[in-house]
């Protein structure tokens, strides 16, 4: 089962441009080693002095100068599984941060780093900018080079640095059961239609947990966005900047409104794209995402010709006749019905993927569900020889770490008729897994909603996008106003896709960039129509 959360445009795009082949992304778990070149601890940064988080979340213990002084031992990066060997122009290091931040003399674990020295030689440096993609669970190692064209104008004065989070791939990634009982759990219905069904859906659940806590152990319980958040002020601090200048997209923006809560005097230009709401709990955000994917959904319907209702009530019957009885494929295996909305899902991610949605929908009307099987393996992070990544275990630790609601069967059957009536097509998949996702999780989650209030940080800039499938537009507005007045400033885009900024607009990339490398600040409430 995979949620659809919180994850980079960029990802999906590429999915679809590499013919959906479901390639694996920054998972380097089987062999425990990661990206990075092993670091030592010996030179002092620039700025040790903000160990102690400032927020109202809770202070932890002043941070050893063995950490906040360690010298980073930067090398050529290794590949990463499924991707290809970064250039010349990149180097791998690994950060030792603590495990528990109550206990900072404590167990560390290694985080992997990626960075690339800004273009334009040190005269015109700012410093690091650090960029987080999304998921929770995505790989910033294996992203970061990708994405360097696009934010090409910003590496002229920047060092682009990324890493992967704690729980993540190279950073101590955790595995929760192999791709054998991974590829067995899909044919579990997502959507249970009778007592079996639903016995199944919750054991399945629970065994996934069960294996995580198995994999994981210690680490299950400091996989926080919290966690994270503290391991990149420690990250500024070796990194030499006093101030912290970020670029967080989807889930990195909740990442980035948590950073900002805890350091507020930390900050210096921080911009958050495809925004999280920070007042929705779970049950809030899949009624989000749910009104999110049918919006993006009717837009391409439209852009078909199809009327928005008749167009989805023609998916929900393919779907129904999927789940009575799954499609063949080419690879022998058989498209389920949950298999078939996670392969409907992708190409709602970007304008772009629209044609290859028509195609797989047609190829499935006429009884062939290799499209749709293809499109779901990517997002599943499944590759052609069957290997499973870990983007979807890590997303799953983390979230059901972070999000204290956890509603039961009972509670989740009241809400179903409210999802459908938001989207006849997603409702019931994400009604059903606001009680399944983290049932019966190992751990306890930590709040209901995060924490991002920054009084006295410098302006945040918070874009969004009017056609953002995955993080609706209205978290963008929300965010602003819990940054704090001053703090939180918006900026609109009337666009199609997960994420504003390299998506084609020349207002939005310009405004953004000024905001980066010139600290221009654009007034709150801007939009860009195009």
């Amino acid at each position: 089962m995979a949620r659809f959360v919180r994850w980079t445009a960029l990802a999906a795009a590429a999915l679809l441009v590499s013919g959906c082949s479901g390639g694996s992304s920054g998972d380097a778990s089987d062999d425990g080693k990661g990206a990075g070149a092993s670091s030592s601890a010996s030179s002092s940064a620039s700025d040790s002095s903000s160990g102690t988080p400032s927020g109202s979340a809770g202070a932890s213990a002043k941070l050893p100068a063995s950490l906040t002084s360690q010298k980073l031992g930067w090398g050529r990066c290794k590949a990463a599984s499924g991707s290809a060997e970064p250039g010349d122009d990149w180097q791998c290091a690994t950060l030792k941060v603590p495990l528990d931040y109550a206990k900072p003399d404590g167990r560390t674990i290694g985080l992997a780093l990626i960075r690339s020295k800004a273009a334009g030689g040190q005269s015109k440096r700012i410093g690091s900018l650090l960029f987080n993609f999304g998921g929770p669970g995505g790989s910033g190692v294996s992203m970061m080079p990708s994405y360097a064209s696009i934010v090409s104008p910003l590496h002229q004065r920047y060092d682009l640095v990324s890493w992967d989070p704690r729980g993540v791939a190279a950073s101590e990634g955790v595995r929760c059961r192999g791709d054998k009982a991974i590829q067995a759990s899909e044919a579990v219905d997502a959507t249970p239609d009778d007592a079996a069904e639903e016995t199944a859906y919750f054991k399945d659940a629970a065994d996934f947990g069960e294996g995580c806590k198995k994999t994981a152990g210690e680490l299950l319980s400091h996989v926080s966005t919290t966690d994270t958040a503290r391991d990149m002020d420690l990250m500024r601090q070796v990194l030499g900047d006093k101030k912290m200048h970020y670029f967080g997209i989807s889930y990195g923006t909740e990442l980035g409104g948590v950073y900002a809560h805890l350091f507020p005097k930390n900050v210096e230009r921080l911009v958050l794209d495809a925004v999280v709401d920070p007042s929705a709990d779970t049950v809030g955000h899949a009624k989000n995402q749910t009104l999110g994917f049918q919006r993006a959904l009717d837009d391409y319907l439209k852009s078909t010709g199809q009327d928005p209702k008749q167009g989805s009530q023609k998916i929900v019957d393919l779907l129904k006749r999927i789940d009575a009885k799954p499609l063949r494929t080419s690879s022998g295996r058989k498209l389920t019905q949950t298999l078939a909305l996670t392969g409907i899902v992708l190409p709602l991610y970007s304008k772009e993927g629209w044609p290859t949605l028509t195609s797989a929908l047609s190829t499935a009307e006429e009884g062939d569900g290799s499209q749709l099987l293809q499109l779901a393996d990517g997002y599943n992070d499944r590759d052609t020889s069957g290997h499973y990544g870990t983007t979807t275990h890590s997303q799953r630790v983390i979230s059901c770490l972070d999000a204290k609601q956890r509603p039961t069967a009972e509670e989740t059957k009241k809400l179903l008729p409210e999802f459908e009536k938001i989207s006849p097509v997603f409702g019931d998949f994400m009604g059903w897994d606001t009680a399944g996702w983290c049932h019966d999780w190992p751990v306890a989650g930590q709040y209901d909603t995060p924490e991002v209030s920054a009084p006295g940080a410098e302006p945040v800039l918070v874009v969004g996008n009017t056609g953002d499938p995955a993080t609706p537009y209205e978290g963008a507005r929300r965010m602003a106003d819990e940054l704090g007045k001053g703090v939180g400033v918006e900026l609109t885009w009337k666009g199609e896709g997960h994420g504003a900024y390299g998506s084609g607009s020349d207002c939005v990339d310009s405004t953004v960039n000024s905001y980066l490398l010139n600290g221009t600040v654009p007034k709150d409430g801007k939009v860009c129509a195009s």
